[in-house]
């Protein structure tokens, strides 16, 4: 039996590749039209949004990039995708982002979860 959080993974990677890739990148590196969702340590998802952005929130938690991606996203629909969709590709950022959960991403889950700087 596939673990769950391995699942998730998978499946958001497919989500990704349909509603985020064409414009944070496929490798999620971000491009002109959208920033880098992978790569914290080279300043991906950082706390406090660029001058100009779209974001007006911080982002402490994976809970926060949630609720601004569900409010937001994908830029021609918002809100347009099922709630386990998002956490789907949630999971799939994580992963791409080194994080591995022992269980499948949930919103209590997403809120626990502080986004490593």
């Amino acid at each position: 039996m596939e673990d769950p959080f391995a699942a998730q993974v998978s499946e958001g990677s497919v989500l990704y590749a349909d509603h985020c890739a064409s414009c944070h990148g496929d490798d999620g590196s971000g491009t002109s039209q959208a920033p880098a969702l992978v790569g914290l340590t080279e300043g991906a998802l950082p706390l406090d949004p660029a001058p100009g952005a779209v974001r007006d929130t911080q982002f402490e938690t994976v809970a926060d990039v949630g609720a601004f991606a569900v409010a937001n996203m994908p830029p021609a629909d918002p809100g347009s995708l099922m709630a386990d969709e998002y956490y789907a590709i949630l999971a799939f950022a994580l992963f791409a982002n080194g994080i591995e959960l022992e269980e499948e991403l949930s919103g209590s889950l997403a809120a626990e979860i502080v986004i490593p700087r």
